[in-house]
């Protein structure tokens, strides 16, 4: 389910906010497009840098959403690779740790 997209904070931004009810999890999703791979694939480019970026904004979002304070929460990364016609998915659950 949908929670919220584009959650900007000072930190950087959470492209997308979900919830998995089947796990109870707390999913912070960023999505990554490249049109090729002459400069590496899409969720390559999701670096220590802007991850630590996303975790501090999720734990900001945390902080402010006491709702979800019983909930686990998962990093996940989306890569989208090739034209959007016909793009290659990446779906990376579980990216990184927070």
């Amino acid at each position: 389910m949908l929670i919220e997209q584009n959650y900007l904070t000072k930190f950087g931004e959470i492209d997308i906010i979900m919830l998995d009810k089947v796990e109870q999890v707390l999913v912070f999703v960023e999505v990554r497009y490249r049109k090729d791979k002459l400069f590496g694939s899409a969720s390559d480019t999701v670096t220590s840098v802007k991850q630590a970026k996303i975790i501090r904004s999720a734990q900001r979002y945390l902080q402010q959403h006491d709702e979800f304070d019983e909930f686990m929460c998962r990093f996940d990364v989306v890569g989208i690779e090739s034209d959007l016609k016909y793009p290659k998915i990446n779906w990376i659950k579980d990216a990184f740790e927070g």
